[in-house]
């Protein structure tokens, strides 16, 4: 038969590790991540639902949306204390009557809210609320690394190609955020990226970082 399957998942990433959005009773339990060898990188265990309509997926975001990790600190009274990913996968059927085979194609949108980077003596973080800015600055740290490292690669490609040399290494396994986006950054993807910026000067240099990505 011929259609297509939306469904959708929702997870975020807490001091380097994974939660489940849509499933509050496991909300706590650390999910693996895991690499499968056409599809990449993938959370084990992780619920997906069936999804028709945008209704649906706005309020599947809302639920797990009060599930999300926040707390107050110097410079938010709700802050996000975690990265969060939406992903809408995507599948299209196809029926080939000559052959008698179905034919399948699988596309995966993800919506990523970041956490913003934090300066320690700005928000007044001490304990878990320290510990938590230090895990969300290192995958941030790592994200501007992999975005630098693939834009390098790409502009020596034809270069390289020449030569004869493989790619240059990308730490995509640095974080767990990039890990999970290794797909959606490399590969035959596209991604944009949208920032919040502050006029205040003390967000200078924060803001200054998300323009060099």
């Amino acid at each position: 038969s011929s259609g297509i399957n939306a469904e959708y998942g929702y997870m975020e990433i807490y001091n380097e590790k994974v939660h489940d959005l849509l499933n509050p009773a496991n909300n706590n339990k650390n999910l693996r991540v895991r690499e499968h060898p056409v599809l990449g990188p993938y959370v084990e265990d992780l619920s997906k639902l069936a999804v028709q309509t945008y209704p649906d997926i706005s309020h599947l975001m809302d639920e797990g949306n009060k599930s999300r990790t926040v707390a107050s600190t110097n410079m938010n009274e709700t802050s996000s204390r975690s990265h969060a990913v939406f992903s809408i996968i995507l599948t299209q059927r196809k029926f080939n009557k000559p052959t008698g085979l179905t034919a399948e194609k699988v596309s995966k949108i993800s919506l990523v809210d970041l956490a913003g980077s934090e300066r320690a003596d700005a928000t007044g973080a001490t304990g878990a609320r320290l510990k938590e800015g230090a895990n969300i600055n290192r995958s941030l740290t790592t994200l501007g690394k992999v975005i630098s490292a693939l834009a390098e690669q790409s502009n020596a490609k034809a270069t390289m190609k020449r030569r004869g040399k493989k790619d240059s290494f990308i730490p995509f396994r640095d974080s767990v955020l990039t890990w999970l986006l290794k797909e959606n950054l490399g590969g035959n993807s596209k991604t944009a990226m949208i920032a919040a910026l502050s006029p205040a000067n003390i967000n200078y240099e924060r803001d200054l970082e998300y323009t060099t990505l």
